[in-house]
């Protein structure tokens, strides 16, 4: 009990906690769309989009969070223009836009880093501990946001999750929840700079859901279950951090990706482990390697 207790007593904990139970369960629920639309690229090329937008309004004295948000959905806005323009499919077009705003990002922070003594590396990797309380304010105030919306548009972001081309011939704005859902995530990204950095966020916007996924199937118990998995893993994450002197950022991310990995092996209906035995009574997975293995030795 002492273990659980004694880091409440500092104020930078406190905040720090709050924070993380607020991203993973926004990142947990967002996150369920996109890895049920196979779109976890674009998730990645978002987080790493804002970092142009969140040096240029550090430049300007303006608001970071501001900025970086502008720059998610203007990244948005490009990958569409690209694929809607050219050839170019839509993978690719991620690729073209999140390694070009990355790279001026990176070359904007090493800039204003040779003026400034300030490190803005934290928005890189995070750095939860040193959240203000109005940082947790701003956090909780996304956090409403986004889940208002998720509630108000389920439904409908459902269908089109689903079947996009059913929701457009139904007559639903898809083109309007298809920018909806984009601007929910990169609100969700800039939520979520401070806890684990914009290089980790794709680990708390996926393996969460990824995770559910592996253990429910409709969608909404996918965003629940996602959402729990979210949270423990933050605060775990926090509690590893704070005893064994770790950087929060990647240990609420090797605590999520330890959840995955348990769920892949030993899920009752999609486990490594768990599957129903090959014909000869071996496991599945262990059928499969000798198979592998035999079909090597005849080629060689």
């Amino acid at each position: 009990m002492d273990f659980l207790l004694e880091p409440l007593q500092y104020g930078f904990m406190q905040r720090a906690l709050i924070v993380a139970v607020l991203v993973g369960l926004i990142c947990a629920v967002v996150g369920s769309y996109l890895m049920v639309q196979r779109l976890a690229l674009l998730g990645d090329a978002i987080s790493h989009s804002v970092l142009p937008g969140l040096a240029i309004a550090f430049m300007l004295g303006a608001n970071i969070f501001l900025g970086a948000f502008i720059a998610g959905v203007l990244s948005t806005m490009a990958i569409a223009w690209i694929r809607a323009r050219s050839p170019i499919k839509e993978d690719a077009a991620m690729g073209i836009v999140f390694s070009a705003c990355f790279a001026l990002g990176i070359t904007l922070i090493t800039l204003i880093q040779h003026d400034n003594k300030i490190d803005l590396n934290h928005f890189l990797f995070g750095n939860i501990l040193g959240v203000s309380t109005e940082e947790v304010w701003q956090t909780a105030l996304i956090s409403v946001i986004v889940l208002a919306v998720v509630v108000a548009l389920y439904k409908e972001l459902l269908f089109y999750t689903f079947d996009p081309l059913g929701a457009q011939a139904a007559g639903l704005p898809t083109n309007l929840l298809n920018f909806g859902l984009m601007v929910l995530i990169a609100l969700t990204i800039v939520a979520s700079m401070k806890a684990v950095g914009v290089i980790l966020v794709l680990s708390l916007l996926i393996t969460p859901g990824a995770t559910a996924y592996l253990l429910v199937s409709r969608l909404h118990l996918v965003m629940i279950l996602g959402a729990a998995i979210g949270i423990v893993s933050s605060i775990s994450g926090m509690y590893l951090s704070y005893a064994f002197n770790l950087p929060s950022g990647p240990a609420i991310v090797l605590v999520v990706s330890g959840l995955f990995v348990l769920a892949l092996l030993f899920s009752p209906t999609h486990g490594v482990l768990t599957q129903p035995k090959s014909s000869s009574g071996e496991p599945t997975i262990w059928h499969e390697i000798k198979g592998l293995l035999q079909s090597r030795r005849r080629a060689g």
